[in-house]
Order: C-alpha cells, then structure tokens, then sequence
C-alpha cells in the first residue's frame, strides 16, 4: 500500500472518526460540531492536490475529475442538507454526508501485492455515492431486525419493522420517539428528547406524571420558578425517570396568564424555550404526555442514527466497493 496515492492513504484517517462519531451518536444521540471541522480541512487539502494533479495530466483525466468533483458536491452533498431539512436527517448525519462528499468525491485506490481495494468500482467512479447507496442497503438491517424480535416475540404487525414495545418508566431513559397517541398508531410520535426537556423545564419526573396525571395537565400546575430544559439528552440535565426533582413539589402559581386551553402547558413550554424541541407541536406534546399518564407499555421507534450504516458503508466501500451495483450486476440489470 506504500505505493498507493498520498492522498488516498490521507483520506483513511477519516475512518476512525466515522467509527468513533456512529459510537457516540448510538450512547448520546449527539456528535460535536468541531469533530467534522478537521476532516473539511483534510477534504479540500486532498481535493486541491488531486486538481493540481488532473490539471497537470489534462484530456480525460482532468474531464473525469470534474465529472466525479461535479457530481459529489453537486448532488451528493445537496442530498444531506435537503434530507435534513425535511426532517429524514439529523444534523450530524447531514454534515457526514457533506464530508463524505467532499472527502470521496472518487474511487481512492490502495494497492496490495496482489491487487488493490476496492475490489469493484463502479462505471460512475463516485465513491461517496457508493457509501450513501451502501449505507441505505445497511440501514434496512436494522428493521429487519427489529421484525424478527418482534416476530419471536409474537407481535406481529406493520409496526414490528419501526418499533418495539418499552414499559413506559423506563420511556424517559431512552432515544427515540413515541409510536402512539391516544388515537392510535402515528409516526409522527413524541420525540424523547423533547419529552426530556418538557419534564426539566418543568422540573418533574415522569413518575410525577404518572402519580398525578390530572394535577399536572392542568395549566395551573406551571410552577413559577422553571429548570433548565438542556438539550434532552441523557447526559445533559438530571434524571426524569423516577423519584421527583427539587422544586417538583413547590406551590405553583402560574408562569404567565393561564391559558385554559393548554393542556399539560404544552404551549406555554414551547414558547418559553430557546429551540423548536425537534420540531415537536404542542399538540405531539399532549398527545405523548396523555400516553406515557395512562398506558404501562408503549410502542417507541429507537431512531438509529443514519450516521451508523454510513460508518458501516464507508468500511465496506473501502474494502469491496459499491453493494448496490453487485446486486444489480448479479441479477443482470448492470454490466
């Protein structure tokens, strides 16, 4: 491999960092920012070197690097930031996405005494496609796992490929977002993050939701002093499981003027915090809370971070190539 391209062999340090990034967003659900500025660096430092090199080759070299640099920035990168924008994404796994771009927009090579990976290349030549098309072909592991467990289980339905069943004291310490309301079925569910910060900001416990579900869905109950709402992660505020926090029983006069029409608070919660609370609604809000009030089991979705199958995709794009165009090569839809 000592022969292999420079740049090629600078790019592989991109791969402890996927690895350790995919690790912690599984634990936290979280990715600092500052991990993806190092590897923009490492991106156009490579990018710079390899158009010099094209340049300097000219003809078909240079027309096929732009093609490749054309093709990741302009459509693979885009993808990551439209997909967060309509909500598929989160944002750590967007900002992979347009390192990925930036750092892969070709096939790297590396050679071995026997020949070279990746094993197969595809006629585009764009390897970050191949790790977003492989990441997918990963992703849909996940559900198929999530159905087998379920199915053991006996629980069958469309549900048993998104989500499984969790007791609902347990709801509070974990990732992911609610699959019902009272209603029924929704994918559109709470998200447990924003349930976290509801229950800091109003510093209670679930367990003082459960214990007494009709004195806090009263408006009334807004305590006047609030907490903390964090940013709903585990690690990021205290416990809301079980017990009570501090202030949880204090006298509650009311935040602002009592809007009997708002249930749980819901509204006067959303409005006094300094994010959107991933998009939750007020009507999500009420909806969660009446759930997890009322029921000792409920359906959640877990949520892997796109993030993961994106580390996994990248390993076995370096190692073999692209999934996608194998399979299709195998059924006879790719020369």
């Amino acid at each position: 491999m000592l022969s292999s391209p420079p740049t090629d062999l600078l790019r592989l340090s991109v791969v402890p960092v996927f690895l350790w990034a995919a690790y912690r967003d599984i634990q936290t659900r979280r990715v600092r920012d500052e991990l993806w500025a190092p590897l923009l660096l490492l991106g156009v430092v490579a990018l710079a070197v390899d158009g010099l090199a094209a340049v300097a080759v000219g003809g078909p070299r240079l027309q096929l690097f732009g093609i490749h640099l054309a093709v990741s920035l302009g459509i693979v990168a885009p993808l990551g930031y439209v997909f967060w924008r309509l909500g598929g994404f989160g944002g750590a796994d967007a900002k992979a996405i347009i390192v990925l771009a930036l750092v892969f927009p070709e096939f790297p090579v590396y050679l071995l005494p026997n020949g070279s990976l990746p094993l197969a290349e595809t006629p585009l030549g764009v390897f970050s496609m191949t790790v977003l098309s492989n990441a997918v072909l990963v992703g849909l592991v996940s559900p198929l796992l999530l159905a087998a467990r379920n199915l053991l289980a006996g629980r069958i339905s469309l549900t048993m490929f998104v989500g499984r069943p969790a007791d609902v004291p347990d709801v509070a310490s974990a990732y992911g977002s609610l699959l019902e309301t009272p209603d029924g079925l929704t994918r559109r569910g709470l998200d447990l993050d924003a349930l976290r910060m509801y229950l800091r900001w109003r510093q209670l416990t679930l367990a003082d939701v459960r214990r007494d579900p009709g004195r806090y869905r009263s408006p009334v109950s807004l305590a006047n002093e609030t907490g903390e709402p964090t940013d709903g992660a585990l690690a990021a505020g205290p416990d809301v499981t079980g017990g009570s926090l501090p202030g949880s029983d204090a006298p509650a006069p009311a935040v602002r003027p009592i809007d009997a029409d708002d249930p749980w608070g819901a509204a006067a919660f959303l409005a006094a915090i300094d994010s959107s609370a991933y998009g939750t609604t007020p009507e999500q809000l009420r909806a969660g809370l009446d759930v997890l009030a009322e029921r000792e089991t409920v359906w959640l979705t877990p949520g892997l971070p796109f993030i993961v199958p994106m580390a996994v995709g990248l390993v076995v794009g370096l190692l073999y190539g692209d999934l996608l165009y194998a399979l299709l090569a195998l059924v006879g839809l790719a020369p």
